[in-house]
């Protein structure tokens, strides 16, 4: 389902706690605190699950409509915790390929020259989602003729 093996996906979980753990270190060095640590909710899921949603976003590209569901917290949920975790999985994870090969000319002309042989399909299709806060946001994000926020 992620594409990874348990054992990977193991070593992977501990690197990203570590790295969230210095993250958040480094905040608290940083901001004046307002509520004693350990105060407020306590988060519904577990690093380790958190982790695991966003690698299923990025291996299935579920909405996160669809990933509340399967890790039974709100859309809105889903959505913060793929973002506070995608940050940190750039500092893991390796770069794509294309990143990579932009850095080389030559290697990048060669995947061009494979790339239009073949066909690309994209999906263009728009998603809703959740209503922006601020006006200028909104505006952003609106589409007039769908009367929705894509």
């Amino acid at each position: 389902m992620l594409g990874i093996s348990y054992q990977d996906l193991q070593q992977f979980i501990g690197q990203a706690k570590q790295r969230h753990q210095d993250i958040q270190i480094q905040k608290e060095q940083s901001e004046t605190r307002l509520i004693a640590k350990g105060g407020g909710r306590k988060a519904s899921l577990s690093h380790a699950e958190q982790i695991i949603l966003t690698l299923t976003y990025l291996r299935q590209h579920l909405t996160f409509q669809m990933l509340g569901l399967l890790f039974d917290v709100s859309e809105s949920t889903a959505h913060n915790i793929f973002n506070d975790w995608l940050p940190i999985f750039h500092d893991l994870l390796p770069e794509s390929l294309f990143a990579q090969l932009q850095d080389r000319d030559s290697d990048w002309a060669l995947a061009q020259e494979v790339l239009e042989q073949h066909e690309l399909i994209i999906d263009s299709s728009e998603q809703e989602r959740e209503r922006p806060t601020g006006s200028k946001e909104q505006e952003t994000y609106y589409s007039g003729y769908k009367k929705t926020h894509i």
